[in-house]
This record gives C-alpha cells, sequence and structure tokens, in this order.
C-alpha cells in the first residue's frame, strides 16, 4: 500500500483521474432506512433513568449506509450510522448474520462499520450483557427486531443503488455548540500536551462529499464530538436530538418536495470522540438557587449533586436541540459546497476481537501494565451535568461509601483484591466482570475495526473516547501509517461502535475519577491498550498483512430469554360510545403561523403499530387543494414541526394527542390532522388480532397575520 498516498493540501488536487476519465475513482451507494421501533413503555436508552419511558414521538430513527467499493469491484467496505444510543454486541452479530445469508462474504465483520449517533432519545432493550439487561427492562425483541430490520435495508438500498462517482473531504470549526463537562479532568493532562491546542473540545467538523459520475449529489457523512444530550432526561419523546435534526435539515434542503425519510439523497451527522463534550453551552447551574456548579465535584451547596444540571442554549430543551442541531448543519452545508480535495486510492478493513480485560501494553522499554476485568466506579452513579445520577453520588469519588459498599457486597458480592488494585485509585462499585448471572454483566470480548478509504481512515472505537484520548488515538494511528511509508492519512474517530464499553479517558484523566473516567471500565491503561491495538491494524494495512492478523477470541450470543419488565400489551379498549379514532379535543377553527394546533383522539398502544406495521406513520397533517379538491399531506410524524403524545388510561384506555407547532413558512389555507393506530383484540382461545384505524380532526385555517 505505498501507493496509498494521502493528497498534499498544496499541491493542486487532480480533478481528473486518467485511468477512470474522471467519472468517478470508486462505486457507491446509500441508503436510510426507518429503525425507530416501539415509541411508548420502553425505556429510552442512555441517561439510564428508570422513570425515563416512551411516551410518542417527535422525530423518527433512521439508519444511514454508505457502501463504497473499488471500481473493479474487488473490495467494499461499509459505513452505517444509526440514530440510536450506541451498537450493542448483539445487535452487531444479529445484523452480520442477517448480511451473510443475503450476501455471503461480501459483507462481513472486517468490512462493515455500524456506529451509533448516540442520541439519549431512542428505545432500549437490544442487549445481551446483563448490566444493560436492567436499566432497559430486559431484551425488548421489537427494539431488537426493529434495528436489524432497519439496519439491514438501509444496506440492501445502498447495495442496490450503487453507481460510480467520486469522494471530497473538507474540513471546518464548529462553534458555539459544545463545552468540556469535565474540565477538572481534562486539566489532569500534561500542560506540554494541552498547550498543542486552542480547546478543550475538538470543535473540527470533517466530511466526506459523495458525487455521482453524473453530477448527481448522493450524501454526506459528518463527523462531530458531541454529546446528542440537548434532550434531556426529563424527555419521553423518541427522537434524534441535535445530530439527527442536522440530518433532518441537511436531507430536507437536498431532497426538495420530499417527507422527511424520503430522498435519495442521505446526509449523516456521526459521532466521534464525544466522551466529555456537552451540547448544553450555558454550563451547569444549581436548578434550586442558580448558581454555578462548575467545581471538581459538580455538586450544589444545597441539594449536592442531584441539583447540579447544564443547561443548553434554547428556552426549552426542544428549542436547544434546534439551535445546535442548526449550527452543526450550516457548518456542514458551508464545508459541503467548498469540498474540494479528493480521496482516491485503494480501500482496506481490518478487524480484530480481543480479550480487553487481559492485555498487556508496552509502554516503554522497561514497562509492562494489564488492562483489567471490566468494573463501574463510585463516580459512575453520579452520572454528568447532562443528566444527574440517584442517591446524590458525586463525580471525583476516589474512596467508596461504606453504606453502598456493604449493600453492594449483600447484594453482588464483593470485588476481589485483584480488580480493586488493578482499577486504583478507582473505588469500585459494581465488579461487573466478576458478576456472571444469569450473564456476564459486560463483555470481555471487544471489537476493534479499522477501515481506509485512500488518504482516509476510519477508526471504530466501541466507546466513548474523551476529547484528548480522541487525539491521542488519531495520532498513534497517524503515526504508524507514517511509519510505513504511507504519510498524510486524514484519521477520523467513529464513536459507538460494535459494541459498547462505557468511556475511554486518559491515564490522567483516569486519576480524577469524574464520571468518564469511573466508567472507564477496563481500567487506567485501557487508552493504552486500544492505542497499541490500533496501531496494529493499522500496521497490517499499510504493509498489506490484514490477512495474518489473528481473528481473537470469539464472542459469545447468549441466548438472552425475552424475560422484560416492560407491561404486556393488553386489548385496548374505548371509553363507551366512543370509537377509536374519535375525536375527544377538537382543534381550534382558526390559527395563525407561530401557535400550536392541537388535537386529542381516542387512541391505542402505538406497541401494536411497531410490532405490526412496517415504517407505520402515527400522523399527518394535510392542506386542502382547491383546484383538484384533495388533501395533500405536508407533515408527517417524522416532521420535526409535529409532537405525538401517547397517554395511558385504566384497562386498555388510551389517548394520542398530535400537536403542530406551525412553522412560519406555513402557506395560508385549509388543514387537517390524521391520526393511524391499531387497536388489539383478543378473542377467546385465539391470537391477537389488529385492526387498522384512524383518526380526522375537523378541518382549520391558517390565517396570515
Amino acid at each position: 500500500h505505498s501507493s496509498l498516498l494521502a493528497l498534499d493540501p498544496s499541491q493542486p488536487t487532480s480533478t481528473q483521474n486518467p485511468s477512470t476519465g474522471g467519472s468517478g475513482n470508486y462505486l457507491i451507494g446509500v441508503g436510510r432506512a426507518d429503525c425507530t421501533g416501539p415509541v411508548a413503555e420502553i425505556p429510552l436508552m442512555g441517561f439510564a433513568n428508570a422513570d425515563q419511558v416512551g411516551g410518542g414521538l417527535l422525530t423518527r430513527l433512521y439508519s444511514r449506509a454508505f457502501i463504497v467499493a473499488e471500481p473493479d469491484n474487488s473490495k467494499r467496505v461499509v459505513f452505517v450510522s444509526v440514530d440510536i444510543g450506541m451498537v450493542s454486541q448483539k445487535l452487531r452479530l444479529e445484523v452480520l448474520s442477517e448480511l451473510q445469508s443475503k450476501y455471503g462474504e461480501l459483507y462481513r465483520r472486517d468490512n462493515v462499520i455500524l456506529s451509533g449517533t448516540h442520541t439519549h432519545s431512542g428505545p432500549a432493550g437490544y442487549f445481551q450483557y446483563t448490566l444493560f439487561w436492567i436499566t432497559s427492562k430486559g431484551l425488548i425483541k421489537p427494539s431488537l427486531q426493529a434495528l436489524v430490520k432497519g439496519i439491514v435495508k438501509s444496506i440492501d438500498i445502498a447495495h442496490g443503488n450503487m453507481k460510480t462517482g467520486r469522494i471530497f473531504i473538507n474540513r471546518g470549526t464548529v462553534e458555539n455548540s459544545q463545552i468540556n463537562r469535565s474540565p477538572y479532568s481534562y486539566l489532569q493532562n500534561p500542560a506540554s500536551e494541552r498547550s498543542r491546542y486552542s480547546s478543550n473540545t475538538d470543535k473540527e467538523m470533517v466530511l466526506l462529499k459523495m458525487v455521482a459520475g453524473n453530477g448527481q449529489e448522493l450524501g454526506l457523512i459528518s463527523w462531530f464530538a458531541v454529546h446528542p444530550v440537548s434532550m434531556n432526561n426529563t424527555n419521553h419523546l423518541v427522537n434524534s436530538d441535535n445530530v439527527g435534526y442536522a440530518s433532518y435539515l441537511f436531507e430536507q434542503e437536498k431532497n426538495k418536495g420530499m417527507l422527511p425519510g424520503e430522498g435519495s439523497f442521505v446526509a449523516a451527522f456521526a459521532s466521534s470522540n464525544l466522551g466529555d463534550v456537552s451540547p448544553n453551552t450555558k454550563g451547569p447551574f444549581c436548578i434550586n438557587t442558580g448558581d454555578s456548579c462548575d467545581n471538581p465535584q459538580s455538586t450544589c451547596p444545597v441539594g449536592g449533586a442531584k441539583m447540579c444540571m447544564a443547561m443548553g442554549p434554547g428556552t426549552d430543551m426542544f428549542d436547544s436541540t434546534r439551535i445546535i442541531g442548526q449550527n452543526i448543519y450550516l457548518k456542514a452545508k458551508e464545508v459541503y459546497a467548498s469540498a474540494s480535495q479528493e480521496i482516491t486510492g485503494p480501500l482496506s478493513s481490518a478487524h480484530q476481537w480481543v480479550n480487553m480485560s487481559d492485555v498487556s501494553v508496552t509502554l516503554n522499554a522497561t514497562h509492562v501494565v494489564k488492562t483489567c476485568k471490566p468494573a463501574l466506579g463510585h463516580s459512575f452513579a453520579a452520572g454528568t451535568i447532562d443528566g444527574v445520577g440517584a442517591f446524590n453520588f458525586t463525580q471525583g469519588a476516589v474512596e467508596g461509601d461504606p453504606f453502598w459498599d456493604t449493600i453492594r457486597d449483600q447484594l453482588l458480592g464483593k470485588p476481589s483484591n485483584e480488580t480493586q488494585a488493578c482499577h486504583d485509585p478507582k473505588p469500585i462499585l459494581f465488579s461487573t466482570g466478576e458478576m456472571t448471572r444469569p450473564h456476564p454483566w459486560h463483555p470481555d470480548i471487544v471489537d476493534v475495526q479499522l477501515v481506509t478509504i485512500g488518504s482516509l481512515a476510519i477508526v471504530a472505537v466501541p466507546g466513548e473516547l474523551t476529547t484528548m484520548s480522541g487525539r491521542r488515538l488519531r495520532e498513534a494511528v497517524r503515526s504508524e501509517f507514517e511509519s510505513h511509508g504511507t504519510s498524510g492519512m486524514n484519521v477520523v474517530i467513529a464513536g459507538l461502535c460494535n459494541v459498547y464499553t462505557h468511556y475511554i479517558t486518559t491515564y490522567e484523566e483516569y486519576q480524577a475519577q469524574r464520571y468518564e473516567a469511573a466508567s472507564t471500565i477496563y481500567g487506567p491503561h485501557t487508552l493504552s491498550a486500544y492505542m497499541q491495538l490500533y496501531r496494529g491494524l493499522a500496521k497490517a494495512i499499510a504493509t498489506n498483512t490484514v490477512q495474518d492478523l489473528p481473528s481473537g477470541p470469539e464472542p459469545p450470543l447468549f441466548n438472552v430469554t425475552s424475560l422484560t419488565l416492560v407491561p404486556a400489551v393488553i386489548a385496548d379498549r374505548t371509553p363507551s360510545n366512543k370509537a377509536f379514532g374519535d375525536v375527544l379535543q377538537e382543534v381550534r377553527p382558526e390559527y395563525r403561523v407561530g401557535e400550536v394546533a392541537e388535537v386529542t383522539f381516542v387512541s391505542a398502544n402505538p406497541r401494536n403499530s411497531a410490532e405490526n406495521a412496517t415504517e407505520h406513520n402515527f400522523l399527518t397533517v394535510e392542506r386542502y387543494i382547491n383546484s383538484s379538491g384533495s388533501w395533500s399531506v405536508v407533515h408527517n410524524d417524522a416532521s420535526w414541526e409535529t409532537r405525538f403524545y401517547w397517554t395511558k388510561g385504566l384497562l386498555g384506555q388510551s389517548n394520542a394527542t398530535v400537536e403542530w407547532h406551525i412553522p412560519s413558512t406555513t402557506e395560508p389555507g385549509t388543514y387537517r390532522i390524521r391520526y393511524f393506530g391499531h387497536y388489539k383484540k383478543i378473542p377467546l382461545f385465539r391470537p391477537a388480532v389488529y385492526y387498522a384505524f384512524e383518526g380526522i380532526s375537523s378541518a382549520f385555517k391558517i390565517i396570515n397575520l
């Protein structure tokens, strides 16, 4: 691969590739598919807050797939960004097994990257390790199936529309969209290292622009480090948060005249080294007194750590999501428009499974250190300023708490001396690597994966790297390529890939034991181990010896029962003298732009629709077209302007409320709102039956001011 020369930015880049006559260097396919899953009664994945269960829908969740193949089709790579908290091992293994049965050896564990955007407002329940199983209320089949189906479908679509094309790379700086939420940890890093960077977060967006040989714009992938937690842990509406809104804006602009989720242009805003990066730019304040709580323990004088929350720039969490998402979108639009540096060269992919609880790391000629069996520290329970924990645990705890330690010893067992010593100075709260019932609580076997497209290297990381960890890992991979004669590689970190292993801090940040360090589950040398492992993958690609890499120990696939604490869906019922879809609270006869049109219907459990209809749409907003005497759909349930709320009543009764936040661009005219659902009947001694129904509001007028 010595021919894998990156484009030197100082050299004029050739816009013609002699071998392909300029129409393109690669075969490129893009695809998008719905993967929303059930929007009610299912815990949302991210904040691990037992009260945060789904109660409706703000925006749909999508899987976005990009396939790049060499012109002779000899090699290909796949990058998928999914609107979910993270990719789990179970999800990845099931997707790979579906792909194998469809495509044989075309799409494999080494050339398929699955990355979660890290929204904290998507359904949980797709995990096999016990810790996540507990916060998800078990394994939830409809959640897992919607994700497997959506991811595979997005790859199918991309596979089906491969065309000759070209890829351009560009970078830009995104301002006013992030803060470091553990600045005291960041300051533990050496001053000489910190002085090389202008900020304690990575503000750079790296963007790939994909264009077909005939000039048709295909799509983009953006990598930018920010937590999608503009929607906080009080939210109950399924949505894709700030980066999802950026995707929405870009796709709406490029797929003119289409409803959200429709159209051929695909824009993925993927996760990167976002471990210590918050979008809540106003910073941490005590919600009871209004004082700043920007201190090493993120704690308040009255009420302790529970009261310390960071606020976004907006008037509420919806507004903050919109502002941060729009900032990211506007920068991407600018970076996309000016992208001219072309990516050329061969494709490669390398993958290994590694037992992360037992890696020996050679730091230098005299020092060898080891990773540890997984364990979570006390500060894990503190949460962060984006979502505080329960019971007043504080961040930065380097000593245990006798009260909680005693309870833990009784319920779950005491950590071994060996594990405690390995994790020092972390006081262990849960020694998950030593907890195996009913299944192991955390993974030992972890994926490390590296894919190159010409001069671009995508490092697929199974967790959340902090800002400085990400910088060190990129540097390590870049210098490894360089030492084997491949200079100037563009290295990007793709976060939340393949299996979830919480956080990866630097050794120095680990000493401070804030939330991210307490959640660095393989101990203080986790980052060093990953740097060594990814260097090994880079070396194999650069020296063309990927075939000699040992594949490593295969991960287990547990037969996790569908044991779940999520209530079963009972038969749906209506109030007396009412039918499903009847209007309980009608719209007003007229509205102005900027107001909210609202209507409430007799409803049924939305889980019926997730389990029995593919790509079910819960609502439409429709405009009356005088000339044809028909209604035309202007918004659906994936639209940012619409909100679908579901309220459960007693004995199978429920209500659905649809809100339309009327945008300023709305044309005056006559409108109506429709609601679509499925109700469940359970006949005696026979399987349940589902019936589709709909409700329609009265027509209403939108008038100009």
